[in-house]
């Protein structure tokens, strides 16, 4: 009778005994071919701005067989991808707000890596499972997509949270940065430098992004449309704020320390209501220790020392 647990074992040896064979015949000068793609792209760099992304986007593989038996899988998991989780231009909006050098294509690659991982991660629970108990094979593979799927859904959350995080404390530091702004132009010092100033003395994420701005500007972009591009790559509605004011500003000639004075004071308010509303959401969670914890040691503390003496009286 063959059970669940000898049933997974061949298959993982039949899979690991026919990606080893194909591994072989990869080697083959005829089937190691590269696509046509890839031959005619460097031909065509001077010219083509997508042979240019093509070429630019090919990693150094230190594993050619296995690189070369797995790129079209690959390739076709990150076109999957891509509709299920919001799109490439939704995916370059997070990784620009997390702050990632990764393109999004190393990042679909990234997520591809950490699918394949879950997957290897299945597997072994389910071979652990089989051998522990008789389990059918569709709960097996059911334990497998279970574990792929969550590699691939932990992945996305990690960058999630790491673009909240970085918007977190950028809106944190805004504050900060145009009450510095105010004072520099206080002083007589133009916008562009007042600027240049804050992003080399101050050390934080905004003042990151603005020295990014500031090397923008200084290989011919236009002040203007470097704020906004900022702006809008970030996404973060105070500094799209602020820098529609600057903008507007400076189109109109109106002073830019009553200005950046007036957006302080405003992202100040907003940091209050945010903190505000989030006290307001996590009140019920902050109700968690004094219901469960504290008022039980109180009763006990209460009501122990009067039963205490009465099993002293009787």
């Amino acid at each position: 009778m063959v059970t669940g647990s000898t049933t997974a074992t061949a298959l993982l040896c039949g899979l690991a005994l026919g990606f080893g064979l194909w591994a072989l015949v990869s080697l083959v000068p005829i089937l190691n071919r590269p696509r046509l793609l890839f031959r005619v792209a460097p031909y065509l760099v001077d010219v083509s701005a997508g042979a240019r992304e093509l070429l630019a986007r090919r990693p150094v593989n230190p594993l050619p067989v296995l690189g070369t038996t797995l790129s079209p899988v690959v390739d076709r998991v990150q076109r999957l991808l891509a509709p299920v989780l919001g799109g490439t231009a939704v995916l370059r909006v997070r990784l620009r707000q997390s702050g990632s050098p990764l393109s999004v294509e190393a990042y679909r690659a990234r997520q591809a890596t950490w699918v394949v991982g879950g997957l290897a991660v299945g597997a072994v629970l389910a071979v652990a499972l089989g051998r522990a108990q008789a389990t059918p094979v569709g709960m097996l593979v059911a334990v497998v997509a279970l574990t792929g799927a969550l590699g691939l859904v932990v992945r996305d959350r990690l960058l999630q949270r790491a673009a909240s995080a970085r918007l977190a404390r950028i809106s944190s530091e805004l504050p900060t940065v145009l009450e510095f702004l105010t004072l520099s132009l206080s002083a007589g010092e133009g916008v562009l430098d007042a600027i240049r100033r804050v992003s080399r003395v101050s050390r934080g994420e905004l003042s990151a992004e603005l020295a990014a701005t500031v090397a923008a500007v200084n290989t011919g972009i236009p002040f203007a449309a470097a704020l906004q591009r900022m702006s809008d790559d970030l996404g973060l509605p105070a500094l799209t704020r602020c820098v529609d004011q600057i903008v507007g500003a400076l189109e109109r000639g109106t002073p830019l320390v009553e200005v950046l004075r007036a957006q302080a004071q405003d992202a100040r308010d907003i940091g209050k209501r945010d903190l505000l509303e989030t006290a307001g959401r996590k009140e019920v969670a902050m109700l968690v220790p004094l219901v469960f914890l504290i008022l039980p040691l109180t009763i006990v503390f209460a009501i122990f020392p009067g039963i205490f003496v009465l099993q002293l009286g009787f």
